[in-house]
């Protein structure tokens, strides 16, 4: 009898488990890289709005001071000293309509921060979009598994 319950505990965890994957998957919460492959993005709930955060670089350490890499493009002095890792990059990041969600984002690479939107394309691509007035550009990020 013993081995009957553990047996359909098992089976219950599995079951809870692979529904859980199978959210994830229409969700854009989770650890995503980004389309050069040089950084990892998490994008958590904040409230209504998503926030997403520089959680990994590929060169974490600059190699002209052997120190973090920083945010040195920002125009604000007492932010553009602060660690790369750990930036939030998405700014309102609200609801906008299915699977899509409208907001600002910050742009490490020039300091700047524009209007964006961020489409779940797949359950394994997040298409994030930024613009400047009518030009916009951007870039499909993959999401990494096992978070």
């Amino acid at each position: 009898m013993n081995s009957k319950l553990n047996l359909i505990l098992a089976l219950v965890f599995l079951l809870g488990g692979l529904s859980a994957a199978r959210a994830d998957e229409g969700s854009p919460l989770g650890l995503w890289l980004t389309e050069k492959g040089d950084a990892r993005i998490q994008v958590t709930q904040c409230g209504r709005a998503l926030c997403g955060k520089v959680a990994w670089l590929r060169e974490a350490i600059d190699p002209a001071t052997g120190k973090p890499q920083t945010d040195d493009k920002n125009p604000d002095p007492a932010l553009a000293s602060r660690p790369m890792v750990g930036v939030q990059l998405f700014i309102g990041m609200t609801p906008s309509g299915p699977g899509t969600w409208a907001g600002r984002i910050y742009n490490g690479d020039d300091g700047k921060v524009y209007d964006s939107k961020v489409l779940l394309t797949g359950p394994r691509t997040l298409r994030v979009e930024g613009c400047v007035g009518a030009i916009c550009g951007g870039e499909n990020w993959t999401r990494v598994s096992g978070r």
